[in-house]
């Protein structure tokens, strides 16, 4: 299932200009480094022992379970390069925006005699800075995936749907079964 706050993050780390370490060992001795040298810190956060985490470190164990490579490999990827990540939200958030490609079920409160039948739609917009900064500040205050594809649906309502206040004057837009969603810097 494609969420709103997996695709914000994507589009951030679009930015990066290092690329992430790859290997096992290179994520676990960035994590331990991130956490001021403590194994123990990095073993809590991957629920693995402490002793495993050394020995990753020193190149001993080089091929992690599957499960463990997501979770090393999801840490280390929320944690790369913060400056550059701030800057790229600061900048879509004040001066470029974002754009949007979705795929979902637009419903809607319409006037009478006219349909609210939801339907499926495949929209590209530009998604202007000040909706752009409600959707990355509603994430880091650590909103849930329902307050941030409402967020999402009244961006793309207003853009969209009402044509930044041209039209359709109190339409309430509802986004459901999101198939796909990209964002883009």
């Amino acid at each position: 299932m494609v969420t709103v706050g997996e695709e914000l993050d994507k589009v951030v780390q679009g930015a990066f200009t290092r690329p992430v370490p790859k290997s096992a060992g290179a994520q676990m001795r960035y994590l331990v480094k991130q956490h001021q040298r403590s194994t123990r810190r990095v073993a809590e956060l991957l629920g693995i022992s402490q002793r495993t985490v050394e020995r990753y470190v020193k190149n001993q164990l080089k091929h992690p379970r599957p499960e463990l490579a997501d979770r090393l490999e999801n840490e280390v990827r929320a944690r790369w390069q913060p400056q550059i990540r701030a800057r790229a939200r600061q900048a879509a958030a004040t001066t470029g925006g974002i754009m949007i490609d979705t795929r979902a079920r637009f419903g809607f409160t319409a006037a009478p005699g006219s349909t609210d039948d939801a339907r499926l739609r495949h929209l590209t917009l530009a998604l202007p800075p000040h909706h752009t900064a409600r959707l990355f500040d509603a994430q880091e205050q650590g909103a849930t995936e329902d307050e941030l594809r409402q967020i999402a649906a009244e961006a793309l309502g207003e853009v969209y749907f009402r044509d930044n206040g041209r039209r359709a004057h109190g339409l309430e837009v509802e986004l459901t079964d999101l198939e796909h969603l990209q964002f883009e810097l």
